[in-house]
C-alpha cells in the first residue's frame, strides 16, 4: 500500500526527490554518483546510527555497512506526507543478514524493519534526516537480544 496526501507542484518535487533517493541510492546501492547528486555534502542525520560520522560521507559509510550486512536490502515506502521542503515517511526495509552488521556476524536470517523518517530537501538535495527505526525488533530477529517470552 502506498498512500499520499494531496499535493501542490512543489510538494510533488520533494516527494519525487525522496523516491529517487530510495530507488537509486538505497535500492540501487549507488553510493557514488546518485548519492553525490542527491545528498548535500553537509547533510545532517538527527538520529545517527552508532558510529555514524558527519555529512554525506557519514551517510555513505552507514549505507555501505547496511549493504554489506544485507546485500539484498530493499526499502519500500508505504506512506508519505509532504509539507514545504519536508517529507515524512512510513517505510519498511527487508533483507537477509549475509554479512557483519553493527558487530553482529551474519546469521542468514531475513528481516523486515519498520522505519519512520522526516527528511528535508533543499536545492534538489537531501540536507537533513531524522530516522526512527525498530532497532529492538531488528536485533531480536537477528538473535542479538532475546525475544519476548512466549506463554
Amino acid at each position: 500500500m502506498h498512500t499520499t496526501t494531496t499535493a501542490t507542484p512543489g510538494t510533488e518535487t520533494v516527494r519525487a526527490l525522496l523516491h529517487r533517493f530510495i530507488d537509486e541510492v538505497i535500492n540501487g546501492h549507488d553510493l557514488d554518483i546518485a548519492l553525490i547528486e542527491l545528498v548535500a555534502e553537509d547533510f545532517v542525520e538527527q538520529n545517527p546510527l552508532p558510529g555514524q560520522g558527519p555529512g554525506r560521507a557519514g551517510l555513505r559509510d552507514v549505507l555501505a555497512g547496511m549493504f554489506t550486512g544485507f546485500p539484498d536490502l530493499r526499502w519500500e515506502v508505504q506512506e508519505t506526507v509532504v509539507e514545504a521542503d519536508r517529507v515524512a515517511s512510513v517505510s519498511s526495509w527487508t533483507g537477509t543478514h549475509r554479512g557483519e552488521f553493527l558487530g553482529i556476524p551474519a546469521t542468514g536470517r531475513s528481516v523486515k524493519v519498520e522505519a519512520w523518517t522526516l527528511d528535508r530537501f533543499q536545492d534538489g538535495r537531501l540536507t537533513e534526516s531524522r530516522i526512527i527505526m525498530d532497532v529492538i525488533g531488528l536485533l531480536t530477529r537477528l538473535g542479538a537480544i532475546p525475544g519476548p517470552a512466549v506463554t
